[in-house]
């Protein structure tokens, strides 16, 4: 027999490798591979919005002021001659740049409490955490309203008080692994062995903690979208001419009576599927990634 068949057969490349991955991922979730394919959509819109938009999003133009989809217009044109397809495009960029910052403001605060309130324990948890729950009570709607009426009508603001509002979540999460995990093996090993306190729990706990709170970064996503498009919508949010969905759902409203249906039933399309498309996503990651409500959905 020759050298060539007993030669053993070549490894899959690396591109059918991670193809087959995610195809294996999609099977296991379908719900996951949907909200991705949404999500992965809104993105590649959001990246090439400067080269794909047909128009200048904030170019107003008196001769063109409510026209209907039409040729050179698809998705028509609002009250001021704006393009709404261009605006639509270029409010997907605004969304990524709400959600991404808020869910990042909100590990970086909601993370380390719920890590030390768990590890530490006793009164200092009760006060933190009841201070935490104190933020929930209220309807975060209101309180995001009152806050960025307060503060000011800008996109940091708007950024920072969703982020604060959000923390408790996370906090919440990661403090209920910290109590699980706390009083396990390794951990009572790694305190024998030595270990100073931060090491344990950056090193030993914290990796363990996370997976609840980062199955849940895409749904609170999805709501930091939500929030801030309501808050624009409002009024106090993100002000025109600055392209943001809910802002353009405001404008567009007023024009639904006569017909101009084109300026806000696009941007709220949009902010439909692309809610729809992260709470798909955070249920897929939730399954994947939380083996008990894998098991207990069985």
């Amino acid at each position: 027999m020759s050298d060539l068949a007993l030669a053993p057969p070549a490894a899959p490349s690396l591109p059918v490798r991670i193809a087959a991955r995610l195809a294996g991922i999609a099977r296991r979730s379908p719900t996951l591979a949907i909200g991705a394919a949404i999500i992965l959509a809104f993105a590649i819109m959001a990246v090439f919005a400067p080269w794909i938009s047909p128009q200048d999003p904030v170019a107003a133009n008196a001769a063109r002021v409510l026209q209907p989809p039409q040729a050179g217009a698809w998705f028509g044109t609002d009250g001021n001659g704006m393009d709404v397809l261009s605006r639509v495009i270029h409010g997907s960029l605004y969304a990524f740049g709400i959600a991404i910052p808020v869910v990042i403001v909100g590990l970086l605060v909601g993370v380390p409490v719920g890590l030390w309130t768990g590890w530490r324990g006793g009164w200092a948890d009760e006060i933190v955490m009841r201070g935490f729950d104190a933020l929930r009570v209220f309807p975060s709607i209101i309180l995001a309203l009152a806050v960025v009426a307060a503060a000011g009508p800008s996109l940091l603001n708007v950024v920072l008080v969703l982020g604060l509002l959000d923390s408790p979540v996370y906090a919440r999460l990661v403090r209920a692994e910290v109590l699980a995990l706390r009083g396990g093996t390794f951990v009572e090993s790694a305190v024998a062995a030595g270990n100073p306190t931060h090491r344990i729990l950056f090193r030993h706990i914290l990796p363990n903690a996370l997976r609840g709170a980062m199955a849940q970064t895409a749904v609170r996503a999805a709501w930091a979208v939500r929030i801030s498009a309501t808050l624009a919508f409002l009024g106090v949010g993100i002000q025109p001419p600055t392209p943001e969905w809910g802002a353009m759902i405001r404008q567009g409203a007023e024009y639904m009576v006569t017909g101009e249906w084109w300026v806000a039933v696009f941007p709220g399309t949009a902010l439909i599927l692309m809610v729809l498309g992260l709470n798909m996503l955070g249920d897929g990651l939730s399954d994947l990634l939380d083996p008990r409500r894998k098991a207990a959905a069985r």
